[in-house]
């Protein structure tokens, strides 16, 4: 294993896993938004919008995650769609993770006790209320761990980016292999910072199931 050229290439993986981490937050807060608005489009009252809801989800999870980022780079443009790397990287990997967990979200919800619900109704409280004071605060408790899974997987699906030429830690890893013929070395590197990422945010999302499970 040749040490002294890890030493030497890895300030550019550095610089390359702030990349992406920078993708990985951006995604995850696109993710979580689409995930709220289509969690609400899941449970609502009305049928045409529960039928969005239904096909978003569909759609972006029964198609892979690296087609859909084709589509949106390469394709864009045909349609009036131009955007970088790094901006069709981050919508195309927020909108799949979004339609993940509008899944976890919808059943955090479905799993609060109706009888709660009824209670809720009959002393008054409107529906909105009703989600707002009784539903919402024990739906988060019971959706931090699964929606820590679907970031994690989410950072993960980030070298998918590599094959739109977003410059993250496995296009990173791909260009010194072909300068330098060592994959192992290269591989290994990105590797270990993807773990720590993970490992980091792995710790966070247990820390804040901790504090939700305390209060």
């Amino acid at each position: 294993m040749d040490f002294e050229l890890m030493q030497k290439v890895f300030p550019f993986f550095l610089e390359a896993a702030w990349i992406t981490v920078l993708l990985s937050v951006l995604t995850t807060i696109l993710g979580l938004i689409l995930g709220a608005v289509g969690a609400s489009a899941r449970l609502s009252r009305f049928a045409l919008i529960r039928f969005l809801g239904a096909a978003y989800v569909s759609v972006f999870r029964g198609t892979p995650a690296l087609i859909q980022l084709f589509i949106l780079y390469f394709g864009g443009p045909q349609i009036g769609i131009q955007l970088d790397a790094f901006q069709a990287g981050v919508i195309g990997l927020g909108v799949n993770a979004g339609a993940y967990m509008t899944e976890t979200m919808r059943g955090a919800i479905i799993a609060i006790d109706k009888g709660q619900i009824e209670a809720a109704r009959t002393v008054g409280l409107s529906r909105f209320q009703t989600m707002r004071y009784v539903v919402l605060p024990q739906a988060m408790r019971l959706m931090i761990r699964p929606l820590g899974v679907n970031i994690n997987a989410m950072i993960k699906a980030t070298a998918l980016v590599a094959a739109i030429s977003v410059v993250e830690l496995t296009y990173t890893a791909q260009r010194f292999i072909g300068s330098t013929y060592k994959p192992f070395e290269m591989f290994l590197i990105a590797g270990i910072l993807y773990m720590i990422i993970i490992y980091i945010t792995g710790q966070a999302v247990s820390w804040l199931d901790r504090k939700a499970r305390i209060s």
